[in-house]
């Protein structure tokens, strides 16, 4: 049910209940519809008003605190499901040192250490269309030393011993659903593990507004808010997908940001351009003693964001041991609807 057919049907909001205390006719006893609405949005006007007053007055009391030599009063934190997320006994703390240790023995210690350069087999499912074909073709241009292979009619078992054999040091399987890319499967070579996500919101480069075109050079990649144990595994996953040296004269990122156990995949480029700034500067005049105020331009570099795209979003399904293996695969997690009873319990 949305807010104006909660206003129409008579609920009271905030603001009615200010109303109410202060004994002014509340908009939801007024019965013409037309007039009823220009009432909800005086008021709704009225409350932005009010805030933006607060706010001044907050930001100018901070002023006169800080040029007095005082300390200023602490801004109240509001309450988000971030930061009152349910406690979990697997978040990473970094004197941890049996995640340290972990970390050194699991499977993508080698590509940390540098033992050998990633290299990538992207596939699809056995009968896929334009869109997925499209989809993959921005993957390539995102991932370095990606190579695609058509899938035909093989098992995926035989395209995992396939890209063993070939020393390909991950593999994604790119799954759709009414012609449109609907999930992904990443498989660490060649030992595993195996996530399977679901994907949604896929938006390519043509469809992004303003969008930029990507060079050829190793992005940066930027892993934000996995915090758990879980979570941390599947960063170090997705890390092993992208080389060690990114090359910043290229201006590349690539960045997976997790919110509430959706993953946000974005691909930018920064520019560094300048800026004229105008300035003031006070000269005393010939013929009076009143000051004239002359705007004189400032360069100043500024930095900004252009995406690049694809974009798309993630959401982790199942993580098993080793190789792909639906049949006698061990799962070391797996998504159930019983976990969502709690809009506050997260997971990565």
């Amino acid at each position: 049910m949305g807010k104006r057919q909660r206003e129409d049907d008579g609920e009271e909001d905030e603001g009615e209940k200010e109303l109410r205390k202060a004994g002014a006719k509340l908009p939801s006893h007024i019965k013409n519809k037309h007039k009823r609405s220009e009432a909800y949005s005086k008021l709704k006007h009225e409350k932005i008003l009010d805030k933006k007053k607060r706010i001044k007055a907050r930001d100018l009391a901070e002023k006169q605190a800080l040029e007095l030599g005082e300390v200023p009063e602490p801004r109240k934190i509001p309450r988000t499901i971030e930061n009152t997320r349910e406690i979990d006994e697997t978040l990473a703390q970094p004197d941890d040192e049996e995640l340290h240790a972990d970390n050194a023995a699991d499977e993508f210690n080698a590509h940390f250490m540098r033992e050998h350069v990633p290299k990538l087999l992207i596939t699809t499912s056995q009968a896929c269309c334009n869109n997925t074909r499209n989809f993959i073709k921005e993957l390539l241009t995102v991932i370095p030393n990606a190579h695609y292979y058509k899938r035909g009619s093989y098992d995926l078992k035989q395209i995992v011993k396939y890209a063993k054999n070939r020393d390909f040091t991950s593999m994604i399987v790119v799954n759709e659903d009414r012609k449109y890319p609907n999930g992904l499967l990443v498989v660490n070579l060649p030992d595993g593990p195996t996530a399977h996500f679901k994907l949604s919101s896929v938006k390519l480069s043509k469809k992004i507004k303003g969008h930029g075109r990507p060079t050829r050079h190793m992005p940066e990649l930027i892993l934000n808010n996995f915090t758990t144990r879980l979570g941390l595994r599947v960063g170090r996953m997705f890390a092993s997908i992208f080389p060690q040296d990114p090359e910043f004269r290229g201006r590349r990122a690539v960045t997976f940001h997790n919110q509430r156990d959706f993953i946000f995949f974005r691909h930018h480029r920064y520019i560094f351009e300048e800026k004229e700034v105008k300035g003031k500067v006070s000269a005393s005049s010939k013929d009076s003693t009143v000051d004239v105020k002359k705007r004189t331009p400032k360069s100043a570099v500024i930095a900004r964001l252009q995406e690049c795209g694809p974009r798309f979003t993630l959401k982790l399904q199942s993580l098993q041991h080793g190789t792909f293996d639906s049949k006698y695969g061990e799962y070391e997690w797996v998504h159930k609807p019983d976990m969502d009873t709690s809009r506050r319990r997260f997971f990565l």
